[in-house]
């Protein structure tokens, strides 16, 4: 009877622990289940479908070094022959815009995406220059507790932040992050109208040697009813990837 009552009791703690999650708290949770790939390695398959539901593929190779003063990537198209070369360096920091760079094959030139560009489309698909650096609880202000509520019969923490850097293109972004395991499963976008203005899908995630991977984005645009996905295959973490394989010198190789 004892044993008993002393589950049910760890239970009502338990639960009123979730429940008492500030939206900064579950926005660590989230950002830390992440951590701990090193450096890492995929290819990725990026899919664009207009309004009339047209669509275009596009093949390229990721890679990405994890650092404790912000992470390092690396994004090289390889198809179809008219963005085949083309790559895009970013270089992710926790208390100032990250450094971006496109190297653009047909110009032979190196272009550096400006901090005011960042809200920018990426190589004319949905997700924005900003979109494509790591999530990190730093470049995002939070107020007051988490809402524990159902996303598709999951029971999830909506999450409400506004982004620090003032070139943002975004006023506030709501993600809903699973209660059990702190993945991201959904974030909405609003601009700076305030109005809802993009939708991202997250899931297919795995698990490569013990740490938490992505494995597809469906980017929703409403105001043009276009829309992007993103799909990793062949994830590989800690292959011996060093800061050297994302030097600058990289983008023209």
């Amino acid at each position: 009877m004892l044993k008993k009552f002393l589950s049910i009791l760890m239970l009502l703690f338990s639960a009123s622990e979730l429940m008492a999650l500030s939206n900064f708290d579950v926005a660590q949770k989230a950002d830390k289940v992440m951590d701990g790939y090193g450096d890492a390695q995929s290819n990725m398959q990026m899919t664009l479908i207009n309004a009339q539901g047209d669509t275009r593929v596009r093949l390229m190779r990721m890679k990405s070094l994890e650092l404790k003063g912000g992470d390092k990537s690396l994004m090289e198209f390889l198809s179809p022959a008219d963005v085949k070369g083309t790559k895009f360096l970013n270089y992710e920091h926790f208390d100032k815009d990250d450094d971006q760079w496109l190297y653009l094959p047909a110009l032979k030139r190196v272009k550096r995406i400006a901090s005011k560009n960042k809200s920018g489309s990426f190589m004319g698909s949905e997700f924005a220059y900003e979109d494509l650096s790591n999530f990190s609880v730093e470049k995002y202000r939070y107020e007051g507790e988490a809402v524990e509520m159902e996303l598709d019969g999951q029971k999830v923490f909506k999450v409400e932040s506004k982004p620090v850097s003032k070139n943002s293109g975004y006023t506030k972004v709501v993600s809903y992050i699973d209660s059990k395991d702190f993945l991201v499963r959904k974030v909405e976008y609003y601009d700076r109208k305030k109005e809802l203005f993009k939708r991202a899908r997250f899931s297919d995630y795995q698990k490569i040697s013990g740490v938490w991977r992505m494995g597809k984005i469906e980017m929703m645009n409403f105001d043009n009813n276009k829309k992007s996905i993103l799909v990793w295959s062949d994830q590989k973490v800690n292959v011996g990837l060093s800061s050297k394989h994302f030097h600058k010198r990289v983008l023209k190789k």
